[in-house]
């Protein structure tokens, strides 16, 4: 199906709310208060679509969810059937405390396109269009696709950076890394924004790889099928609750590695808001009483821009029925 320009601007909206909705509760050092104005924000928004939509990444089951989870159906029912992936709000602690790089994400495509991925960790590779496809794969060492891609590139080891969240389960990576001289950006949190990283030289990051959230994969590969590179995951399954959900979402083969072709498939679209500032987009911003927030949004086949929305103050306002001197954000400083 063709997404028109007109439904895109409302995706964009979508998240540029949730972002916006985020603005009272930066630095307020409460995660689940911020996360739920993201999230109603979201999930309101997305019930005036005319659409028949079905969450297949979401907050979480229905047990631990009572919002975006997965399966719930939202939008009108009124238009055509919709996979919705949501992170209203990626980056919880840094909103939480107003600290770079949070985001509100949202992902569409038509029913069918986006792999409904439980809530589990995956093993995660992801690497510019400018490597061969066959230079990099999960299953080959840390050493060969760092050296994979320094030849592809014709750069010294010393000159390839990579980027993998910051957590003792790596730490075997990490030494291997520095072992190879590798430059290391070392990420705490957000690790959608961090596969995305590899889709511009700009970023200077090379590889994205290690250990994170099974949706988040997702979400990072329907932006990177528009950027044209190359992502690959293994879900890994710990319990036998991880298994049981899986084969519930009609995953049998556990052990399977995940090409991005096989995560999205056709057309979608990627919104990502920034509601603190990061490397990929600006964060909310107040001045001349109106609210400017900075998008990423990505089409396949279509576009890649940065799109900033204003909205006016009073919008806020009226969604959380506060003061203006509530606006603003505290600061850890």
């Amino acid at each position: 199906m063709r997404f028109e320009k007109d439904f895109l601007d409302k995706i964009i909206n979508i998240t540029s709310s949730a972002a916006i909705a985020c603005y009272p509760h930066l630095g307020k050092k409460d995660k689940e208060l911020v996360d739920k104005a993201a999230t109603d924000e979201m999930r309101k928004n997305l019930n005036q679509l005319n659409i028949n939509g079905k969450v297949v990444i979401g907050e979480g089951e229905l047990d631990d969810a009572p919002m975006l989870f997965i399966g719930e159906k939202l939008g009108t029912g009124k238009g055509p059937s919709i996979d919705i992936a949501v992170d209203p709000l990626e980056g919880t602690n840094f909103a939480a405390n107003n600290l770079p790089g949070a985001l509100s994400v949202l992902s569409i495509s038509e029913e069918g396109n986006l792999f409904n991925a439980p809530e589990t960790y995956m093993n995660k590779l992801a690497v510019g269009k400018d490597v061969p496809f066959d230079a990099t794969d999960l299953d080959f060492s840390v050493e060969k696709n760092i050296k994979n891609i320094a030849d592809s590139k014709n750069k010294d080891l010393d000159k390839i950076t990579a980027c993998i969240l910051d957590r003792p389960r790596h730490k075997k990576i990490i030494d291997k890394l520095k072992e190879l001289k590798v430059n290391l950006k070392l990420i705490t949190d957000g690790d959608i924004s961090g596969a995305l990283l590899v889709t511009d030289d700009k970023y200077k990051v090379d590889i994205f790889l290690g250990i994170g959230g099974g949706p988040e994969g997702v979400l990072a590969a329907s932006a990177l099928d528009a950027f044209k590179c190359k992502f690959q995951g293994r879900f890994l399954f710990k319990t036998d609750q991880d298994i049981s959900r899986a084969n519930r979402m009609g995953i049998k083969d556990l052990n399977k590695k995940y090409n991005l072709n096989e995560i999205v498939k056709g057309e979608s679209i990627f919104c990502a808001t920034g509601i603190t500032s990061g490397d990929l987009v600006n964060g909310v911003k107040l001045g001349n009483g109106k609210f400017i927030a900075e998008t990423l949004v990505t089409h396949k086949n279509s576009m890649i821009k940065i799109v900033k929305k204003e909205v006016p103050i009073t919008w806020l306002i009226k969604v959380f029925t506060i003061k203006d001197q509530l606006l603003v954000p505290s600061s850890i400083g």
